[in-house]
């Protein structure tokens, strides 16, 4: 018990390092429609873009309550550094998601529609750009101070946390336009596939840059990946990432259905692993460790209990409804 006692923080930061991935993944392609929406060619095919995702969306945000959740739970301290130092672009974001989930309702019954798509656009953009600036920040670390946040409201506003929130709008941008290949077809596909060649192009410029800014600004990044033998073991995530891209432009230009946003998905979890190198074993980089900031065992393990019993049940039920609306999205497709 002793030694399960000892790994509790690192079983913790793995559960919502992956509940955080799943949420990237499978609500960062429904946010995506969402930034769409402006290039669509009319509101029959907006129509048809909802209901391509109208069977997912509100479970794919349950990944983000089970990583919000779990950090509160199980890294406190964590928890109240977070809050307060990127109170301002969370609480945009959650109004956000709340604004757009507000339209899947009452679109379809609406009389003015370009009102509710200019919504469900705008709520989806702001909630990715926002989850960028969160990530930019955290990258950047946080200045903390006996214990406690010690920065200012605005700590967050930085030109590297602009650039984050854009590199993430585009990327989910690509998760949607590669979902739109995969659950549609005919005009509707082609010209998502266009979407999706430009939209790779920005994801690699902005993977690029962060890749680029990080290790310059920060030394302890630089270290991590540049110092032998690390640069040796750490070497293949930027090769995959190059062969994955790759790739995802080779199937993107030959019109493959599933391929393209597999490879997307790809692209991303590459991303995630990348960070989570540069930054472990720190949960609020630079000074608050994963070890430091853990619950007390007992409450961890009391809520690893229940996790572990509900975790398979939500996997479960996400991977049946995938499966129960699985196929095209026929022409004419409508949420009601």
């Amino acid at each position: 018990m002793t030694d399960l006692t000892a790994q509790l923080p690192l079983i913790w930061a793995g559960i919502i390092g992956v509940a955080v991935a799943l949420y990237v993944v499978l609500d960062g392609f429904d946010l995506g429609i969402g930034m769409l929406f402006p290039f669509a060619k009319d509101d029959a095919e907006r129509d048809r873009m909802l209901a391509a995702i109208a069977p997912f969306w509100d479970g794919n945000e349950t990944w983000l309550v089970l990583g919000g959740g779990g950090l509160l739970v199980a890294f406190p301290r964590a928890y109240s550094i977070i809050m307060p130092a990127f109170y301002l672009p969370i609480i945009v974001m959650l109004l956000a998601l709340v604004f757009r989930g507000v339209t899947f309702e009452f679109r379809s019954i609406a009389h003015r529609k370009p009102m509710w798509n200019a919504v469900f656009a705008m709520g989806s953009t702001l909630a990715g750009f926002c989850q960028g600036l969160i990530l930019g920040g955290l990258v950047q670390g946080v200045r903390i101070e006996g214990g406690g946040f010690a920065g200012g409201p605005f700590d967050w506003a930085t030109p590297f946390g602009a650039i984050c929130g854009v590199g993430v709008v585009a990327g989910y941008a690509l998760l949607g336009a590669t979902w739109l290949m995969l659950k549609t077809d005919g005009d509707m596909a082609e010209r998502a596939a266009a979407k999706a060649k430009v939209l790779l192009v920005a994801v690699l410029v902005f993977m690029a840059a962060v890749s680029i800014f990080t290790p310059l600004t920060t030394p302890r990044i630089a270290e991590r990946w540049f110092t032998l033998p690390n640069l040796f073991y750490l070497s293949p995530v930027p090769i995959l990432t190059a062969l994955i891209a790759i790739a995802a432009w080779r199937w993107i230009g030959q019109r493959r259905e599933a391929a393209p946003f597999l490879a997307t998905i790809a692209l991303f979890l590459l991303g995630y692993l990348g960070l989570a190198i540069s930054t472990f074993p720190y949960i609020v980089p630079p000074d608050l460790t994963i070890r430091a900031a853990a619950a007390a065992p007992s409450s961890q393990a009391f809520m690893l209990v229940g996790t572990v019993v509900m975790l398979p049940i939500i996997l479960g039920y996400t991977a049946l409804a995938y499966w129960l609306f699985r196929g095209k999205v026929a022409e004419g497709a409508a949420y009601h």
